[in-house]
């Protein structure tokens, strides 16, 4: 370990190339290219293989990230890739997309010590891109297959991930979408210069290949009932994730050209994807020439701004009602953001939108940080008398998701929810009010994280596993 370890006394942090900023905003490639073999190496073995391994502890996932750095170091991919994998079903996309900066990278050891922190998210990202392309990716071959069988509500990646680990286990896995594609937000909510579609849908053949049945343009409480879906299976797990935009109240909120974050995406990416969509084509949802405003700090907010340099827009402005350091979205988006043109108003909040018809300006408010609230958040304070407007053409929304009413879309009233809609469900066990349904992911927690919803989806499959396997040795003793 001493001469391939420990390398970041002699070697500075060192990203794998980054696009400029001008070539960026033409097209929706990703913005960083691969690592080359010695590259990843050297970033590699920059790692301190401390005692306490605070990047591990800080991954929800908790992956073994100290082991597989090393492994690159030393030139052991393939054994990289199987012990990123045994963590993570999804680590190339983890890769690409988690926000490392808050997780991983943010407490790695070395950063502490002002050494600049071991580039976690594009070594996995390397190893993994490596691994499919050497065909060491393959998909689960269960020991032994068993009757039993399993619906899983929702293809995002909870859901997916969720299936994996059951069908690793033998048990007849069924995943049921109401979109046409695998994926979820993976797929219409994440812009491809961030997260290119052929890498979420290789994982999706993969999981077909490995026996996983989907069930696609599915509406669970429309096409079948809830109730009918739970009849078939013999557990059924609830990862639908939340899709319900959060609204903003403010005069002028019913004018043309104002749109909810997820509807402007989800055009963008299906026309990336090759699809007919009309209320892009038409120049609805395409910023093309206009005046863009967003409204929101998080991930999805930076989605929308990027997004729309790349359609052309004229102008792209980022109203955030919190400082920069109060961001809940990732810095490095931030600063890639910046880089690519977007100006951020920074402590400033909507107060009408102005228009006749469409929609030709925002006015808004600047924000004063107050005292922090109970989560330790500063609360903001708008400043009297302090209004200015900002041109907009488009404005689009990017405030945040609530759950949709599941009770209501599944008619099952049994389906206990708590204060926020959110699906309740066992700490523990997974299990929600109804016996043999689970939920995982953002449905559970509310609007999280990618990598939050994959831990939730292991989770939840394992618990489900101990549930079936408690039902059978029941049956099997009451057969006696």
């Amino acid at each position: 370990m001493a001469s391939r370890m420990l390398q970041f006394v002699k070697l500075a942090r060192a990203m794998p190339e980054k696009r400029s900023a001008e070539a960026r905003r033409r097209d929706f490639d990703e913005i960083y290219d691969e690592y080359d073999p010695e590259a990843a190496a050297n970033q590699a073995g920059r790692c301190s293989q401390c005692g306490v391994p605070f990047c591990q502890v800080h991954c929800p996932l908790h992956n073994n990230i100290p082991d597989w750095l090393m492994l690159t170091a030393e030139g052991r991919l393939q054994e990289a890739y199987e012990t990123a994998q045994a963590t993570n079903n999804f680590p190339e996309i983890c890769g690409r997309i988690c926000p490392q900066d808050r997780l991983c990278e943010g407490n790695c050891v070395i950063e502490q010590a002002g050494h600049g922190t071991v580039t976690i998210g594009s070594v996995e990202k390397y190893i993994t891109d490596t691994a499919w392309e050497k065909g060491w990716v393959k998909p689960a071959k269960p020991p032994r297959e068993r009757a039993q069988s399993v619906g899983i509500i929702g293809a995002g990646p909870g859901g997916m991930a969720a299936a994996e680990q059951l069908r690793r286990k033998g048990y007849q896995v069924h995943v049921y979408d109401r979109y046409d594609r695998a994926g979820g937000l993976l797929i219409y909510g994440i812009p491809n210069f961030k997260l290119e579609k052929e890498v979420v849908e290789r994982r999706g053949d993969l999981l077909e290949r490995g026996g996983v049945q989907f069930h696609l343009n599915y509406d669970v409480g429309g096409a079948e009932s809830f109730a009918a879906l739970r009849a078939k299976h013999d557990a059924v797990l609830i990862a639908t994730g939340v899709y319900k935009a959060r609204d903003i109240k403010a005069p002028g909120s019913g004018l043309q050209n104002i749109f909810a974050a997820m509807d402007f995406l989800t055009a963008s990416n299906r026309k990336g994807l090759g699809d007919e969509v009309p209320a892009f084509e038409d120049g609805t949802l395409d910023a093309k020439g206009k005046s863009v405003v967003v409204i929101g700090g998080g991930d999805t907010a930076m989605d929308c701004v990027r997004t729309a340099v790349r359609q052309g827009a004229k102008s792209v402005h980022c109203l955030y009602r919190r400082d920069r350091a109060n961001m809940p979205g990732s810095q490095r988006e931030v600063a890639n953001a910046e880089e690519e043109g977007v100006d951020f108003v920074w402590l400033s909040a909507p107060e009408a939108f102005l228009g006749d018809d469409k929609v030709t300006a925002v006015r808004a408010q600047r924000v004063h940080l107050g005292m922090p609230d109970a989560t330790g958040r500063q609360t903001p304070q708008i400043i009297e008398g302090s209004s200015f407007t900002v041109e907009a053409d488009m404005v689009i929304k990017a405030l945040g998701f609530d759950p949709e009413d599941l009770p209501r879309l599944f008619d099952t009233s049994g389906l206990e929810v708590t204060r926020w809609g959110t699906v309740l469900a066992d700490f523990k066990t997974k299990m929600t009010s109804l016996d043999g349904v689970f939920a995982a992911g953002d449905i559970v927690r509310g609007a999280s994280l990618v990598v939050w919803a994959v831990r939730d989806g292991r989770d939840a499959a394992e618990q489900m596993h101990n549930y079936m396997q408690a039902k059978a040795g029941a049956s099997a003793v009451a057969a006696e």
